[in-house]
């Protein structure tokens, strides 16, 4: 089939890299504009659209495609060369700029998107965060018809996932984007011989919101349970990493795990921090031993050697 793609971090790159060795014909890609990044603030360019150029496609980064927005004149542009280029379907993975109307309706197949979560639980922009955060048992991928709301379009295919104890944003996220990706291809295979089911509402219970995550949610509050922590722990790996202030250096925690124990010293307390013991702190009632570390400017490092430079005897987190 002739499709318009449109996405823009590594987790579309792997549906695109998916649709392209499956034979299909991607006319088009769209992906946001390049953004600054590293030290020299350089321009970037999205995953998305290095995987596009590799393949000799062209590629459009409208800042809009609302033409009612702060860009009319470059949401009509973008609206132009949709129109213009041959495609029977639009699919749509992780893209980052809303699909109006006026755009979802070119498509003669219209647009599906490929959304990492089991709709309607975790709509939204982060649902694979949401879901370690939340201690959910699965996730999975949805493929949805997408309209006007926010992925509240009706769903056509649907895959589920475990939830390991050790997964992180990082590692579930490839999980989903394999997932992701499967289905993709499957979808559009049945599409292309008119098999493909009908697409079902989402239920009406059941639905979250997986927000944005933001810088300010790394700071850990050490009077939860130390199995709360771990959660968000895991789920703010990689980003945006959770931290604890010791003294007055900013500590990066990116592997921790609950323990059998109880404490009652105050929470952010270091009960131990020797090749022994490990580090061990007090936090909500029970023992949360921290297992990799990092400090402004250093490496990250197992916490045994990360005390070797960075002392935590007599300290406290907070």
């Amino acid at each position: 089939m002739k499709i318009i793609f449109a996405g823009t971090p590594e987790f579309a790159v792997t549906a695109l890299n998916a649709l392209y060795d499956a034979g299909h014909e991607i006319t088009l890609v769209l992906t946001q504009p390049d953004r600054p990044a590293g030290r020299g603030m350089q321009l970037h360019a999205s995953p998305v659209k290095q995987c596009a150029l590799a393949h000799q496609t062209l590629v459009a980064q409208p800042a809009s495609l609302r033409l009612d927005g702060k860009y009319p004149d470059v949401a009509q542009q973008a609206h132009d060369l949709l129109h213009a280029t041959p495609h029977d379907v639009m699919v749509v993975a992780a893209y980052g700029l809303i699909l109006p109307p006026s755009v979802l309706q070119i498509p003669r197949y219209g647009c599906i998107n490929i959304h990492g979560s089991l709709l309607p639980r975790w709509r939204g922009a982060a649902p694979i965060h949401r879901a370690i955060e939340a201690g959910d048992a699965f996730t999975g991928v949805t493929i949805m018809q997408m309209e006007a709301g926010l992925d509240t379009g009706p769903m056509l295919l649907s895959g589920q996932l475990p939830i390991a104890d050790d997964d992180t944003t990082a590692t579930l996220h490839d999980k989903v984007a394999a997932l992701g990706a499967t289905l993709i291809v499957d979808a559009i295979a049945q599409l292309e011989r008119g098999v493909l089911p009908a697409p079902q509402p989402q239920p009406a219970l059941g639905v979250t919101y997986a927000a944005k995550i933001g810088k300010e949610e790394a700071a850990l509050d050490f009077s939860l349970p130390a199995a709360t922590l771990v959660r968000k722990i895991r789920a703010f790996n990689p980003f945006p990493g959770a931290i604890g202030q010791c003294g007055d250096q900013t500590i990066k925690i990116w592997q921790a795990r609950a323990l059998p124990a109880s404490s009652t010293a105050a929470p952010g307390t270091v009960l131990a921090a020797n090749s022994h013991d490990g580090v061990l702190m007090a936090c909500g009632g029970d023992v949360l031993e921290l297992l990799e570390l990092q400090k402004a400017g250093g490496k990250r490092l197992p916490a045994v050697e990360f005390i070797k430079g960075f002392p935590l005897e007599h300290g406290a987190f907070v």
